[in-house]
């Protein structure tokens, strides 16, 4: 699997922003290259919530444990909620923080480094292993961030949803 291919596929979504710092832009350095996914219809980066996924092209500061600056590794982390997460990794997702999980493994469903225990799940490299599941994985996690965008609509505007 390659990141063009997960681009192709989000970028069918409805109501996608997909947001790609570029090298001179007004966002951190460090964020240059990489992808972030929201459900944004209107077009703008939210400001009240963090993206539903990610594809990062290189280690963080504080997230090195992947290895993405050994060259031609990637991760793509997908916020999935407490019932994605168990049914993907078999444990909830409390139970990440402190794992002694080897998170430069690639090609396999692990709890994110830093937000596991959030209902966050990475893959480095994803493919022949995991095949299709990203894709399905990614595409709930786009669902579900609409419906809390909905959802918070409905609340603000006063209306209910029954």
């Amino acid at each position: 699997m390659t990141i063009e291919l997960i681009l192709a596929e989000v970028r069918n979504y409805d109501g996608v922003l997909e947001l790609a710092p570029l090298p001179g832009s007004e966002h951190p350095e460090i964020s240059w290259g990489d992808y972030f996914f929201y459900y944004a219809p209107d077009g703008r980066v939210p400001r009240n919530r963090q993206p539903y996924a990610t594809i990062v092209t290189k280690d963080y500061p504080d997230d090195a444990g992947s290895r993405l600056d050994e060259g031609r590794r990637w991760r793509l982390n997908i916020h999935v909620g407490t019932a994605v997460f168990t049914e993907l990794l078999g444990y909830p997702p409390e139970r990440s923080e402190g794992s002694s999980v080897d998170y430069s493994t690639s090609d396999t469903f692990l709890p994110h480094p830093l937000y596991g225990p959030y209902g966050w799940v990475c893959i480095v490299n994803p493919g022949t292993a995991t095949i299709n599941r990203p894709l399905a994985v990614l595409r709930g996690a786009h669902v579900a961030d609409r419906q809390r965008v909905v959802r918070r609509q409905s609340r603000s505007s006063g209306s209910r949803i029954d």
